[in-house]
C-alpha cells in the first residue's frame, strides 16, 4: 500500500542516514510538475554532523534524492549510497 505524505509536513525534520549520520534538516522540495510526486529534498547541512563535508552542497543545501528515502517518521532515513 503506498502511504502519501504531504511535503509541508515534512519541512524542519531530520534527515539522518540508516547508519545513523545526521545529514541536516529538510528545508525545500523539487517537485515534478507533471506528477506532483518529490523528486529532490533540499537539505540544510548540519555542521557538527561530520557527514556534511563529505557530500556535495550545491547552494547551501544537499540535494538528496527522494528515492533515497527508506523512511519517514520523527525522522527521514535515507541511505546515503544512492546519493
Amino acid at each position: 500500500m503506498v502511504k502519501y505524505i504531504i511535503a509541508k509536513q515534512l519541512v524542519g525534520k531530520r534527515v539522518v542516514t540508516i547508519d545513523g549520520f545526521d545529514l541536516g534538516r529538510f528545508v525545500d522540495a523539487e517537485i515534478s510538475e507533471v506528477t506532483g510526486k518529490i523528486n529532490v529534498m533540499l537539505v540544510e547541512p548540519s555542521l557538527d554532523g561530520g557527514l556534511a563535508s563529505k557530500v556535495k552542497v550545491d547552494s547551501g543545501v544537499v540535494r538528496v534524492p527522494y528515492g533515497s528515502v527508506r523512511a519517514v517518521n520523527d525522522y527521514i532515513v535515507v541511505d546515503r549510497k544512492e546519493f
